[in-house]
C-alpha cells in the first residue's frame, strides 16, 4: 500500500511539473504571437484577401492556438491557482520582445513593472511547495 501512495505521489508531481513547463511554454507562444502580429500591423490593408495572405498575421493567429491548447493540456493536471499567474510572464516576454526586436523605448515603469511581475510569480512558485 505504501509503494501504491509513493508511486502515486510521485506521478502527481510529475504531473504538476510538466503542467507548469507547458504554461511556460504558453508564455512563450503568446509572446511570440503578440509580437508577430504587431509586425503584421505594420503592413495592414483592410481588405479579407490582403488580411489571409499575410503570413506573419497567419502565424500569430496560429501561435494563439497552439498558446490554447497548450494551456487546455496543462490546466487538466495543473491547479488553476498555481498555474495561471504564470501565463502573466507574457507580459515580461511581450515586453523584453519589445525592446529587443521592435526597438521600442524602455522606460523606468515598465522595468518596475515587469520586476514586479517576475516577483510574484517566484512568491507563488515558493508557496506550491509543501
Amino acid at each position: 500500500m505504501k509503494a501504491a501512495t509513493a508511486s502515486f505521489a510521485r506521478d502527481a508531481a510529475a504531473a504538476r511539473r510538466l503542467s507548469i513547463v507547458l504554461v511556460c511554454c504558453c508564455t512563450l507562444s503568446g509572446a511570440a504571437a503578440q509580437v508577430l502580429m504587431k509586425v503584421a500591423m505594420a503592413s495592414f490593408a483592410p481588405n479579407l484577401v490582403a488580411i489571409v495572405t499575410n503570413w506573419m498575421l497567419m502565424a500569430g493567429y496560429a501561435l494563439y492556438g497552439l498558446n490554447t491548447l497548450l494551456m487546455v493540456l496543462a490546466l487538466r493536471e495543473g491547479e488553476l491557482s498555481m498555474l495561471y499567474p504564470i501565463i502573466a510572464l507574457t507580459y515580461v516576454w511581450v515586453t523584453l520582445l519589445s525592446y529587443t526586436l521592435l526597438r521600442e523605448p524602455p522606460n523606468a515603469f515598465k522595468n518596475v513593472g515587469i520586476a514586479l511581475i517576475v516577483i510574484g510569480v517566484a512568491v507563488l512558485g515558493r508557496g506550491e511547495k509543501k
